[in-house]
C-alpha cells in the first residue's frame, strides 16, 4: 500500500502529468482538495473508488482516512492543487505518515505561476532584465511569513515576483513595491489560471486598481520588468557564433569530440 501525493495542476483538468493521471486510475481511494482541484480529474478514478473531498476535513481526519485505507491495503491518490513543493500542506502529512510507517511517494504537478505566465504569453526570465523568479506571499492567518522574508527584501533584487495568496491585500503590495520597481513597473493579476473562468488584468504598479481582489483570493500577482519590455538581450545559447557542445564553432571548439 502506498499513498501517492499528486500535484493536480493549476486548474485545467488536462494539465496533469501522465503519471499523475495513471496513479489516480490505479487507486481505490482518492482524497482531493475540493476547494481547488477540479472535479473533472475524478473521472480518472476507477469504478467504485472511495472519493473524499478533504476541504472540510481537519488534518487528523485526513490522516484517519489514510490509516483506514492502509489497514485494508488500498493505495491512496492524494490530490493537491498546483505542485506539492510549495504551500501544499504536504509536509505535515508526510511527517505523520513517516511516524505511522505508511509508505508514500510524490508526483509533481504544473505550478500556478507557470500557468499564469502561460496565460500572459510571457517568459519570466529575460536576458539583461531578470534572471530570477521569487515565489512568495504575504502573511496570512494560516502561516505567518518569517521576518526576513518580506516583499521589500525580494523587490530589492529586481527579480520577477510571483506573489501568491495576496490579491486581497493588493493595495499593501503596491505600496511596498513601488519604491523598488517604480510606479511604471508592469504587473499582472491572473485569476484562476488555466480554469475556464480565467481572467487576466494587466497594468502598472501605480495604475492597478487595488479593489479588484476584494472578493477573490485565488489569484496570482506577477510583478517585474520582464512582463512588459520588448527591449531585452537575446540569449547567447542560439547565437550563430556561440560555441557549445551540440554545435561546435570555430577552429578550436571547446568540445571538439562533438564534431563527429
Amino acid at each position: 500500500m502506498t499513498v501517492h501525493f499528486i500535484g493536480a495542476g493549476p486548474g485545467a483538468a488536462d494539465l496533469i502529468t501522465v503519471r499523475g493521471r495513471d496513479l489516480i486510475a490505479a487507486c481505490p481511494v482518492c482524497l482531493y482538495a475540493g476547494s481547488l482541484v477540479p472535479e473533472a480529474l475524478l473521472a480518472h478514478c476507477p469504478p467504485g473508488a472511495r472519493i473524499v473531498n478533504t476541504a472540510p476535513l481537519s488534518l487528523d481526519q485526513i490522516i484517519s482516512e489514510i490509516i483506514d485505507a492502509h489497514a485494508i491495503g488500498h493505495d491512496v491518490a492524494r490530490l493537491h492543487s498546483g505542485d506539492l513543493s510549495i504551500w501544499s500542506a504536504m509536509g505535515e502529512q508526510l511527517r505523520r505518515l513517516r511516524a505511522a510507517g505508511i509508505p508514500f511517494d510524490v508526483t509533481p504537478g504544473v505550478p500556478s505561476f507557470a500557468a499564469a505566465a502561460a496565460a500572459l504569453d510571457s517568459e519570466l526570465t529575460l536576458p539583461g532584465v531578470a534572471q530570477s523568479v521569487v515565489l512568495t506571499r504575504t502573511s496570512g492567518r494560516a502561516s505567518a511569513m518569517p521576518a526576513s522574508e518580506n516583499l521589500e527584501a525580494f523587490a530589492a533584487t529586481g527579480a520577477t515576483l510571483a506573489i501568491h495568496l495576496s490579491v486581497h491585500v493588493l493595495d499593501d503590495v503596491q505600496r511596498r513595491l513601488i519604491p523598488h520597481y517604480g510606479a511604471d513597473c508592469p504587473v499582472a493579476v491572473v485569476f484562476r489560471a488555466s480554469w475556464p473562468e480565467q481572467r487576466v488584468i494587466r497594468a502598472t504598479l501605480s495604475t492597478l486598481d487595488a479593489s479588484i481582489g476584494s472578493s477573490e483570493r485565488t489569484a496570482l500577482i506577477l510583478v517585474g520588468r520582464a512582463l512588459g519590455t520588448p527591449d531585452f538581450d537575446e540569449s547567447r545559447l542560439y547565437a550563430g557564433d556561440y560555441d557549445r557542445r551540440y554545435r561546435p564553432v570555430g577552429s578550436a571548439p571547446r568540445f571538439p569530440e562533438s564534431q563527429s
